[in-house]
């Protein structure tokens, strides 16, 4: 879906990063790309079992100002956040060098922008030149609302809009689909930051559900007479066997048990050898791993598709007030307790700010990956303030915060996807 190219929105005030961005370039910026942040309001640690999610655009987001440079081949990066370096790099030889640490800021612009140069040909090759960007940013980070990926987006589409090049290339998610989400009147929205972040760099334990995912997908399948070795996720599982979510949470009861399976267990199970088992099931990071909780991840994976289901539902055939936000609050409590309980991805800081919100907000969930980073919480409009006061004082005062509260906990309303504002002419 093409980008919409509008003016500046008068309501954007770009006084701070065009005065920056003169500063370091001598120049006017160009135009501006602006991103936003992410929630998932319902539907976690499905998708890449081969469910839907429902996601929702945030006013925080992710600003660039762009220009372009003739003189020289080459990016320029700066952040209007001193805390983060500034770097810079020949376009035509980008490298991105990871080791153990979390990744630099400005590695995640350039995976999108290496992204971009390398679907191009040779003629779209040669119309780049260089590229000056100042980046501003309002998302909080290691807090599940995608920051990171914000910042890839934004990458890419500064270097497709400076060059004017087009990537042309199908890309299909089994097929990829969107469907509007219309929340009901008075749905508001609150973003709680947990002040626990998950490092991206230790992703250990989420490596490990993917894992435990595909192997109740494999014996469910050996179960049900089907090849285990051409089964991968529980979506496609289901597919496969023509049966409804509720049919496969009935299959994950009957068919797994709830004690952990030790991996000689899963080998059994498969009548298989631990060397093809490393091969077709884990990961070279998960094979050391001797327990697998499969029947908790299973039957996380159905019900929390099945919640996504209801979710959609209930907005789309919503006749309107409480009943409808009451049941949307519902499966989302019920999500966060399948999360902490099942999937085992919470963090007492988040369970902390769901005990706090039971009383005040209609339902309250972990958002992201979870160990750490943000919930969402569907709240009363009447109660947002109460709500949020609330969190101040028996939440991050606590903690020893004393100021910047406003960056913590806020209510945010569904927005416009990625835009390009060109400079308002005075």
């Amino acid at each position: 879906m093409p980008v919409e190219i509008c003016p500046l929105p008068k309501t954007r005030n770009v006084d701070s990063i065009n005065a920056a961005f003169e500063s370091i370039y001598k120049k006017t910026p160009t135009f501006y790309i602006r991103v936003p942040g992410r929630v998932n309001l319902i539907g976690e640690h499905v998708d890449y079992c081969g469910y839907g999610v429902c996601p929702m655009a945030l006013e925080q987001d992710i600003f660039l100002a762009v220009a372009t440079d003739d003189t020289q081949k080459k990016l320029n990066l700066h952040n209007l956040d001193k805390k983060y370096e500034s770097y810079e790099c020949p376009l035509d030889t980008i490298e991105i060098v990871l080791n153990d640490a979390a990744p630099k800021w400005y590695q995640y612009f350039l995976c999108g922008v290496k992204g971009v140069l390398e679907l191009l040909g040779e003629t779209e090759r040669n119309k780049i030149k260089g590229l000056e960007v100042m980046v501003d940013g309002s998302i909080p980070q290691s807090a599940g609302l995608s920051s990171s990926s914000a910042l890839v987006s934004a990458a890419a589409l500064a270097t497709t809009h400076s060059f004017q090049v087009c990537c042309a290339k199908l890309i299909e998610f089994e097929p990829l689909r969107s469907a509007e989400v219309q929340l009901p009147p008075g749905a508001v929205f609150v973003i709680a930051h947990s002040m626990a972040k998950m490092n991206k760099a230790a992703t250990t334990d989420f490596n490990s559900r993917v894992v435990e995912c595909r192997l109740a997908a494999q014996i469910i399948g050996q179960r049900k007479g089907l090849d285990w070795t051409g089964v991968r996720r529980l979506g496609d599982l289901q597919k496969t066997l023509g049966v409804t979510l509720d049919e496969m949470i009935a299959l994950t009861k009957e068919i797994l048990h709830e004690r952990p399976y030790s991996k000689e267990g899963v080998i059994r199970e498969l009548n298989t050898t631990s060397t093809q088992l490393d091969r077709l099931s884990l990961t070279p990071n998960t094979r050391d791993i001797q327990s697998f909780k499969l029947h908790q991840r299973a039957l996380h994976v159905f019900n929390e598709a099945k919640r996504v289901q209801q979710f959609y539902e209930t907005c789309k055939n919503m006749t309107g007030g409480e009943d409808s936000l009451l049941l949307l609050g519902n499966l989302m409590s019920r999500s966060h307790e399948s999360l902490k309980e099942l999937y085992e991805c919470s963090h007492e800081a988040l369970d902390r700010i769901v005990d706090l919100a039971k009383g005040l907000t209609l339902g309250t969930r972990l958002t992201g990956a979870g160990w750490g980073g943000c919930t969402v919480s569907l709240v009363a409009s009447e109660n947002v303030e109460k709500f949020v006061n609330l969190l101040i004082e028996s939440f991050y005062k606590p903690l020893g915060v004393t100021d910047g509260f406003e960056s913590l906990v806020f209510r945010t309303e569904p927005m416009d996807g990625a835009r390009v504002y060109t400079p308002i002419t005075k």
